[in-house]
């Protein structure tokens, strides 16, 4: 349900802010910008916010059972997690978007960001990773990130100066060159009793959700696991960016250009009322 009024709320929030003209964002026409209502939202919806503890609230009370239920020989429990728009929210970076007049994701920007250490910690993840680390849960983060050669680097200074627990660098994972997670997903599980994984993207679940091109045939595969989201999947908000755009463009970091706002416009109104005036 949460999912489903996202999507109406991005819908909404294209349709209103592009129209019937297409335009480039830029400062002298600041309002035509398609990112103002999500990062908005981000920016201050209390809902926003709402939803990480309710994430992390259902994470835990999961974990809570697994430890009740723990017997002598089992497996060591774990959770797996992404980082960004997971645990870390880079707010500041969407907003420097939006004040530049920006409207589609801008890697150079973002490979300046990173190093920045100007992310915040998501609600209700550093109160989540420490009762992992009291309970002694294994925290292993995966992230996919590349800004070169020191990419690892920053990553781990990253959750260094957010004071988030890292047993050591084996539990952290970038991947540079694929956001393909599950490999190294499969190699935690055959190890490690994994109670839950969490991410702000399906794919931070399984490879099966990266397809490119073909909404419908994302939400079939979505759907076949409907009974995993708040149970072994727990499923953050991020309407600005993801794989999701995949499905739309068949890239998920499509190029700022006209046509793909047209492209845009045309998944906002995929279900849309006509009338006449």
């Amino acid at each position: 349900m949460k999912t489903f009024a996202l999507k109406c709320l991005l819908t909404t929030a294209v349709c209103g802010l592009i129209g019937s003209s297409i335009t480039v964002a830029d400062e002298k026409n600041p309002v035509n910008n398609p990112l103002l209502y999500s990062v908005a939202w981000k920016q201050t919806a209390a809902e926003y916010q709402a939803l990480y503890y309710q994430g992390f609230n259902i994470a835990q009370m999961h974990l809570q059972r697994a430890l009740a239920m723990r017997k002598p020989g089992d497996k060591p429990l774990a959770i797996i997690s992404d980082l960004d728009d997971t645990l870390v929210l880079p707010l500041d970076y969407w907003g420097n978007l939006v004040n530049r007049g920006l409207d589609f994701f801008d890697d150079t920007i973002w490979d300046k960001w990173i190093p920045a250490n100007r992310m915040e910690p998501s609600p209700g993840a550093k109160a989540f990773l420490k009762y992992c680390q009291d309970n002694n849960v294994e925290i292993f983060y995966i992230t996919s990130r590349d800004q070169g050669k020191k990419t690892f680097d920053y990553a781990l200074g990253n959750i260094k100066h957010l004071g988030f627990p890292l047993k050591d660098k084996s539990h952290l994972t970038v991947l540079r060159d694929t956001s393909n997670k599950q490999t190294r997903q499969d190699e935690i599980m055959n190890d490690y009793d994994v109670v839950v994984m969490l991410g702000d993207n399906l794919n931070d679940f399984r490879r099966k959700y990266y397809i490119k091109g073909n909404v419908e045939g994302r939400l079939t595969k979505m759907r076949e696991d409907r009974d995993e989201y708040g149970m072994k999947y727990i499923l953050f908000p991020n309407p600005t960016d993801g794989h999701w755009l995949a499905a739309i463009y068949g890239q998920s970091e499509p190029e700022a250009s006209n046509e793909n706002r047209k492209i845009l416009k045309k998944s906002a109104a995929h279900r849309a009322w006509n009338v006449e005036d």
